[in-house]
């Protein structure tokens, strides 16, 4: 599939954003270096051109599994990530996980399809008490609302994913493991202590400040709803 205009990140996009500010260079992962050609003051640079060339290397793929009815989750649990990974999963109709990842989702997928039905089974009973306020009720009310904050945008899977994209490999190394364990292809940002190898399609950008982690997620979802359609 070829790269659409508007989903495209300029060189010039990433420094508007800090996306080019890596950590200090005691934090510093030697695997990084193809991406880091610059250290400024203690800090290693990204170079904003690979950020740019990577990001339709990522993009591609996900806007071409949208289009052949693929799902996968879109995961960024850490805080200056959760609200943006939220609403950038809806527009773009995919699952998420901005709260918290479910261990064991893409390794035990029987047990987790078990929670989920257990789930609308606890929401259908709700309803029917609806009206009916007493002990009984309360508990599954409770129930069903920590059922929801856990699942939250996964909860609608039906299969495991096809592929996944996350924001942080240092908060997210579980979903990383778990999805790389199966063999279904992963994205995501890599910052400068990162493994890009431990990644199918690594895309060298600081995955801290909330402009960077919102408007890569964002192009992204361009990508997806464009391929979905």
């Amino acid at each position: 599939m070829g790269t659409t205009t508007y989903w495209n990140i300029r060189s010039e996009d990433t420094t508007e954003a800090g996306a080019h500010f890596g950590h200090q260079a005691r934090r510093w992962n030697p695997k990084m270096a193809p991406h880091t050609p610059t250290e400024r003051k203690g800090i290693h640079i990204i170079d904003p051109t690979q950020t740019a060339r990577s990001s339709p290397e990522a993009r591609d793929p996900a806007a071409g599994a949208a289009g052949k009815g693929k799902q996968f989750p879109i995961v960024g649990t850490k805080y200056q990530a959760a609200d943006v990974i939220r609403s950038a999963a809806i527009r773009a109709q995919r699952h998420y996980a901005n709260e918290k990842w479910l261990g064991g989702m893409p390794t035990n997928w029987s047990t987790m399809e078990t929670r989920l039905h257990r789930l609308e089974d606890s929401e259908g009973k709700a309803q029917q008490l609806n009206g009916f306020p007493d002990r009984g009720t309360a508990t599954s009310g409770r129930q069903s609302a920590q059922s929801r904050r856990d699942p939250a945008g996964t909860r609608y899977m039906k299969s495991l994913p096809d592929i996944a994209t996350t924001v942080d490999q240092r908060e997210e190394p579980t979903a990383i493991r778990e999805c790389t364990a199966p063999g279904i292809p992963t994205t995501r940002l890599a910052d400068t202590d990162c493994d890009p190898d431990i990644t199918d399609i690594p895309i060298p950008a600081n995955d801290d400040p909330r402009a960077p982690t919102r408007r890569i997620p964002n192009k992204l979802t361009l990508a997806i709803r464009e391929g979905r359609h």
